[in-house]
C-alpha cells in the first residue's frame, strides 16, 4: 500500500523506515522487507528497543535484536539501534556499565540513535569511541534464525 502510494506519487527518493516496535512486526519482518525491497526507495530498519520489549518481553529482547540484525544484514539493509541508548550519560553525564555493554551490542547496526539531554556531546564521543574500539571485531555470524524456520 505505501509503495503503491510512493510510486503513484512519483516518489522514488524518498527513504522508507520499518520501524519494527510490536511482536507482529517483528514476526512479519522477512515479509515487510521482501515487499518493502520491490520499491525503488530506500529502506532501513529502525529497532525501536523500547515498546519491543515491553510488547515481547525484556528477557527476550537481546535476542529478538539479534535476529532483526541477522536478518538485516543478510538482506543488505541498514539497522537503525534505537531507544535509552546511553540515556544515563546523556543525562546526568555518567554512563552505566550496562549502558557501555548495550552499545559494543549495537556495533552490527549502520547507525546508533541517541535522545536528547545536557551532555549530548560527550555521548556522542563516548559513542563514536566505543563503536570504533569494537568494530573491528564485528564478524558475519552463521547460524539459524528462528523466526523465518517457519518460513521454509
Amino acid at each position: 500500500m505505501l509503495r503503491q502510494e510512493l510510486e503513484k506519487r512519483k516518489l522514488r527518493n524518498l527513504g522508507i523506515v520499518l520501524k519494527i516496535e510490536t511482536k507482529g512486526g517483528f514476526e512479519k519482518l522477512p515479509l515487510m522487507l521482501l515487499e518493502a525491497m520491490k520499491s525503488p526507495n530506500p529502506l532501513g530498519v529502525m529497532i525501536a528497543r523500547g515498546d519491543l520489549a515491553v510488547e515481547c518481553g525484556w528477557e527476550r529482547l537481546a535476542d529478538i535484536q539479534e535476529e532483526i540484525l541477522s536478518i538485516c544484514s543478510a538482506a543488505h539493509i541498514p539497522v537503525i539501534w534505537a531507544t535509552q541508548v546511553l540515556e544515563s550519560l546523556v543525562k546526568s553525564g555518567v554512563p552505566t556499565r550496562a549502558e557501555i555493554t548495550d552499545v559494543a551490542n549495537g556495533r552490527r547496526a549502520s547507525c546508533v540513535m541517541l535522545n536528547k539531554g545536557k551532555h549530548i556531546l560527550e555521548a556522542v564521543s563516548t559513542l563514536d569511541t566505543i563503536l570504533h574500539s569494537s568494530s573491528a571485531k564485528v564478524k558475519a555470524e552463521l547460524k539459524p534464525l528462528v523466526l523465518s524456520s517457519h518460513l521454509f
